[in-house]
């Protein structure tokens, strides 16, 4: 991304690739959406409490869903949460059995397929490999042991993401290239003969 970036964001996220801290800092301060990629985010999705418009809640809860950098525990993450919320009187569940894994290779054939297949689709567009900041399912098979690569071929508005919302969209043409882009990329894949 450095090298798409322009100005000052350019070389800090060049710097950000060295594990440059105050870089780190900078380009997470820049944007949400940096700052949700470099670091673990935790969000309250959905708050409930009292029984009443005209009483004082005797319970209140708050469902805080985190996205975890790979390389974090959840057992940091709770402790940290405790630490910010700082209250004994709130206790903090964590639901399911978070598994963490580490990030899957980089690997020359699988970039090989995908900058093809972008440059035959989108003439001139840089492929670059990032981690995203949402979740996938890749992380259950990446905590099996099984490499795992997101690969999604969509573009979208990064000033109007609406990721999960109840107006989500995605334009009509950028669902069709998709959906080109990626049968494309997994017969080159696969080694299946073009049609």
């Amino acid at each position: 991304m450095a090298g798409i970036e322009k100005g000052p964001m350019s070389a800090d996220l060049a710097k950000v690739a060295d594990n440059d801290t105050a870089a780190m800092r900078r380009v997470a301060a820049a944007t949400t959406a940096w700052n949700a990629t470099l670091r673990t985010t935790c969000v309250a999705t959905q708050l409930e409490g009292g029984h009443a418009k005209n009483a004082l809640p005797q319970l209140a809860a708050a469902n805080v869903n985190c996205r975890v950098q790979p390389d974090e525990t959840a057992d940091y993450i709770t402790s940290t949460l405790k630490r910010v919320v700082n209250d004994t009187a709130v206790s903090i569940v964590m639901e399911g059995s978070p598994h963490g894994a580490p990030p899957s290779p980089m690997r020359d054939d699988l970039m090989s397929a995908v900058k093809s297949t972008t440059a035959a689709i989108w003439p001139g567009v840089a492929t670059v490999p990032m981690m995203v900041m949402g979740a996938t399912d890749g992380a259950y098979l990446r905590a099996a042991g099984i490499p795992t690569y997101g690969v999604q071929g969509i573009f979208y508005n990064p000033e109007d993401i609406r990721f999960h919302g109840r107006d989500e969209r995605v334009k009509v043409q950028s669902f069709y290239q998709a959906q080109t882009f990626l049968y494309d990329l997994v017969k080159q894949l696969s080694g299946a003969p073009a049609m």
